[in-house]
């Protein structure tokens, strides 16, 4: 398939960069990365977003601590283990 892009000056350069870099090999390459790249941060973002929805529900669930309790038993923890 053949498809006709238009680039911005800096996006322009930013591909003739990569290719001088030798990175890649001419500036068809590096534009034909730019959808991989794309598909893989998605697909972070839909790992990221799945880990928050799991973390909520789990704080839902479970409730959470505040700093100032987290900071309490944390001295609780280190005064014990100093006697």
């Amino acid at each position: 398939m053949s498809t006709n892009i238009s680039l911005t000056q800096e996006l322009e350069n930013l591909a003739r960069s990569c290719m001088e870099s030798g990175h890649y090999n001419n500036v068809n390459e590096v534009i034909r990365g730019a959808p991989n790249l794309l598909q893989d941060q998605e697909a972070r973002r839909e790992k990221f977003t799945a880990m928050l929805r799991t973390t909520q529900e789990d704080a839902d669930r479970e409730g959470v601590y505040t700093i100032d309790q987290v900071l309490s038993e944390m001295d609780e923890i280190i005064d014990n283990a100093s006697r």
